[in-house]
């Protein structure tokens, strides 16, 4: 059954072992016999094929047989079936050897010949055969052969050396045989392999969904014909992506000849042993080398060994349960039980597992077809527990399942929209849509439930912040009408549905409507809520002290919703503590990815992202992009894509690569500047800002960082305002316009900027560094940056600062003076793949006499990373600080100083500074 196309030889998968033995027996000189045994379907027949073509090849004549279960109580009925094309050479035998078939097959009323005398007949009759052509006898599915029979070709087969007679043999190893005390040389068919099993499923079913394609993989565990005929059956009956089963094991559809299989076996138990297998599959006990499907405990059968008799289970031998022989026994009890019989299972199994809150949902929601308020509850009290623990596509299950089993309307209401909001940040929109329809049916009114989903699925899906901004409003507005007096899970989702949508309007009119709306609300608005609308609506007004409030409020971390999560790393995101939070972020993205929130999960990968632009890590950063880029078009996220493909252009900007940056420029700015989406058309414009700095153009980086906001103050609500502080800055002094940089580096400081975030205390002290007029005032400043204890973590940020340093030292102090800057600077610039910052700060270089290489061969002793906490120890970070940061343990960190301070030539930690800022002047004469 692993054939790849047609009968031609060599056309098998995964099988070149038995095809060599094969060979060697087809080719050998002498007459010998072969037995193959294996389970149903692992490609015995196509073997016996192989082999069979193999023999005619080698001009062998084929004497084919195959036995029949409904004749296997008929005496010589197989032997009858394998000789009849020989029957017309026993005129030519001897009178007795004629006597004994007379008495076999003749109807002679004489006594039956012994295995003995009828085995020489036999041996007679294929040797004469055999004179004129080499015989090959091939023999399939010979447990079903006659006691008889069986014992007569076992004795021939023990006789066949010196003869030019060949006999090969097919048999079950799950059924016992005559043939098993033949004493025949056996070749054992096992299962294929996991790769040849991939192979031959790919070949015979390309393009299956990866859901899908595993769950055959596991269920077939390398049998051929479950392979090829389970496939159309099972995407037949699930959909992509429904990777856990939330009501119990199901079995997966079978066909009726793989439930031919072992369901014969099957009906001949006992009922209390069926029941005893079925309550094991339901709760997905164990089955050949499979793992379990559930984690945890499972039901133990007992009293079993009647189906270990007949080869439907096994004994695992390291704890000595019951376990199925194979998943197909699995599925096939499944599919042969009542519905009745399974949902009494289901409550049995519901009471196993009485202490676990998700085991007993899982069989508690398929023991029921009435309405049942206790049983409702439990499902969605394991909703919520799936949600936390990332698995969101279970949850939606369970929480579907609970509106079925509620007993009012109002229940089922409030479930089906808790079920149609998972949905939707699970990437499942269609199907949030679905269940809202099911509640529409029988509701007046549009929910507030269904205007979340519909307004989420607008935003997300097209962009539509318009639209969905004035819907969310309306809703809120009329719980607040109806004279709402407690928080509510509902009312909290509209909320942050209005603040997110209002966050990519980017519009200052936009948001003064929705805090006046929110305002008015009072306690009504969770705490939590209002980290995001400062942090989100206009971090220069509202941002003091929102740093505090996220870490706070992290730290019920194990209990928070996926989006929860992502919504306080975006305002993480705002005020730049975000590298503190990607470990966890690291650690839960990939789960929510599979299994959970799919929307949440997209936005933790821009989350991470962010951070590694921040950081430094531009390659990685990429890449998080790229993928990020392929999972919004297959979800149909079109405001995700647009998003990410903004910070793609970011990233391009800041390497120099400008036509790559412009062009995701204007794709970004074409898809959002017409919807209103006004977050993204100001990420376009600090890509134009950017990219123009990077080529030198600061007339063009002016333009674009006034038209964000102008100088001297940060437009309202615009988030980019205070970002591209620096750029702007920059671009007014290269520009000489420097009233107006002056003015905007005085705004920072007056807005209290330094005080919202780290980055912006750096680019802040940066900015007024650069346009002081005093030296002394700017070096302080200069200073003041780069002493910053979070100045490492902003790499780019803090290079163009010792750039800017060094060029205003080579003029006021002397060349000398400036070497240690532009250095680093250009240490930094190569590191980050920044080329075109690189080049400017080498030139800078050069002109204070110094080379480039020499420089560069100051720092060869350290690495980037030794370099990176090297300088947050000297700026006064802990090693468990900089671990934080550096996504290290402060072990490792001690133990990266440790080889640091010996190639620095200080031994201790307070030598740092000094030893960083005296390495290049050692060595630049």
């Amino acid at each position: 059954m692993a054939e790849t196309a047609g009968p031609g030889l060599g056309s098998i998968v995964g099988r070149e072992g038995e095809k060599k033995v094969l060979s060697d027996f087809v080719s050998g000189a002498a007459g010998r016999a072969l037995v193959l045994r294996g389970d149903t379907g692992v490609g015995k027949s196509s073997l016996l094929d192989h082999v069979s073509e193999l023999a005619a090849s080698e001009q062998h004549r084929l004497i084919r047989a195959a036995g029949v279960e409904a004749e296997s109580e008929l005496p010589f009925a197989g032997l009858h079936q394998a000789l009849y094309p020989l029957l017309g050479y026993v005129e030519r035998l001897d009178d007795s050897a004629r006597g004994v078939w007379d008495v076999v097959f003749g109807g002679s009323a004489d006594t039956p010949p012994s295995v003995m005398t009828l085995g020489i007949a036999v041996l007679d009759l294929l040797s004469l055969a055999a004179s004129q052509q080499p015989l090959f006898v091939v023999i399939d599915d010979g447990q079903w052969f006659d006691a008889s029979s069986t014992a007569v070709f076992g004795f021939v087969g023990r006789r066949l050396t010196g003869s030019s007679v060949k006999l090969v043999v097919g048999l079950r190893s799950d059924l016992p045989s005559g043939f098993d005390s033949a004493a025949l040389p056996e070749l054992p068919v096992n299962t294929l392999s996991a790769e040849a099993s991939e192979l031959l499923l790919d070949l015979h079913h390309p393009g299956l969904e990866a859901p899908i394609r595993r769950l055959v993989l596991d269920e077939a565990q390398g049998n051929p014909l479950a392979l090829l005929e389970l496939p159309p059956h099972v995407r037949a009956s699930r959909t992509a992506g429904s990777s856990e089963a939330p009501f119990g094991y199901t079995g997966v559809p079978l066909p009726l000849r793989l439930q031919q299989v072992y369901g014969s076996r099957i009906r001949t138990l006992g009922d209390s042993v069926r029941a005893e297998l079925l309550r094991g599959a339901l709760d997905g006990v164990a089955a050949g080398t499979a793992t379990a499907r559930t984690a945890g405990p499972r039901y133990r059968m007992a009293g079993a060994d009647e189906a270990v008799a007949c080869g439907l289970l096994t004994i695992d031998l390291l704890n000595g349960d019951f376990v199925f022989r194979h998943p197909l026994v699995r599925s096939t009890v499944v599919q042969m039980a009542t519905p009745n019989e399974r949902r009494t299972a289901h409550a049995a199994l519901a009471h196993v597992h009485r202490e676990d809150v998700e085991r007993r949902a899982t069989h508690l929601g398929a023991s029921t077809v009435d309405p049942d308020e206790e049983i409702a509850a439990v499902l969605e009290a394991a909703a919520h527990s799936a949600t936390r623990r990332g698995g969101a596509l279970a949850a939606v299950a369970w929480l579907t399942r609970a509106a079925e089993l509620s007993e009012s309307r109002h229940e089922r209401s409030r479930r089906l929209g808790d079920a149609a909001f998972i949905a939707g940040h699970s990437g499942q929109l269609d199907q949030a849509q679905q269940l809202l329809r099911a509640d529409a049916a029988s509701a007046v009114d549009e929910s507030p439930a269904s205007v979340v989903t519909s307004a989420y699925q607008a935003l997300y899906e097209a962009g539509d912040v318009r639209s969905s901004r004035s819907r969310v409003a309306a809703a809120i507005q009329s719980l607040r009408d109806s004279g709402v007096r407690e928080q509510s899970a509902v009312l909290t989702r509209l909320v942050n549905l209005l603040l997110a949508v209002s966050q990519y309007t980017g519009n200052a009119a936009a948001w003064e409507q929705s805090h006046q709306l929110l305002d008015a609300l009072g306690d009504l608005v969770p705490d939590v809520s209002r980290i995001y609308q400062d942090a989100w609506s206009d971090v220069v007004r509202r941002g003091a002290g929102v740093h505090v409030r996220v870490e706070r409020a992290l730290l019920g971390l194990p209990g928070l919703e996926p989006w929860d999560i992502t919504r306080l790393g975006v305002a993480a995101y705002h005020v730049d503590t975000l590298s503190q939070y990607r470990p966890q972020l690291q650690r839960t993205v990939d789960r929510e990815l599979e299994t959970g929130a799919m929307a949440a999960g997209m936005t933790m990968l821009h989350l991470i992202m962010l951070d590694q632009i921040a950081v430094g890590e531009w390659e990685e950063a990429e890449q998080t992009g790229r993928r990020c880029l392929e999972l919004t078009t297959l979800h149909r996220h079109q405001l995700f894509g647009c998003h990410t493909r903004a910070y793609l252009g970011l990233i391009a900007a800041m390497r120099g690569q400008a036509d790559d940056a412009r062009q995701l420029q204007a794709q970004v700015d074409a898809w959002a500047r017409p919807r209103g989406v006004g977050f993204l058309t100001q990420i376009a414009d600090a890509v134009g800002t950017a990219a123009a700095l990077a080529e030198g153009d600061y007339e063009a980086a002016y333009v674009h960082a006034i038209g964000i906001t102008p100088p001297g103050s940060f437009e309202p609500c615009a988030h980019q305002a205070s970002r591209t502080l620096l750029d702007l800055v920059e671009a007014a002094v290269h520009t000489g316009r420097e009233e107006q940089a002056r003015r905007h580096a005085l705004a920072a400081q007056e807005a209290g900027l330094p005080e919202i975030s780290p980055r912006l205390a750096l680019t802040t002290y940066g900015a007024l560094a650069m346009t002081s007029t005093d030296p002394a005032d700017a070096e302080a400043m200069y200073q003041r940056a780069e002493a910053h204890p979070a100045a490492a973590g902003f790499p780019f940020e803090l290079a163009r600062i010792r750039l800017a340093r060094g060029v205003r030292l080579r003029h006021t102090q002397g060349r000398k003076e400036a070497r240690p800057s532009l250095t680093m600077a250009v240490e930094a610039f190569d590191r980050l793949g920044a080329s075109t910052w690189a080049e400017r700060a080498r030139a800078e270089l050069r002109a204070t006499g110094m080379t480039t290489l020499a420089a560069s061969a100051q720092f060869a002793e350290l690495t980037w990373q030794e370099r990176r906490i090297a300088e947050m120890a000297a700026g006064g970070l802990t090693n468990k600080e900089i671990g934080e940061r550096m996504h290290l343990s402060p072990r490792t960190v001690s133990s990266h100083l440790y080889r640091v301070f010996p190639k620095l030539g200080i031994a201790s930690r307070a030598a740092l500074r000094d030893a960083l800022g005296r390495l290049p002047a050692d060595r630049g004469e």
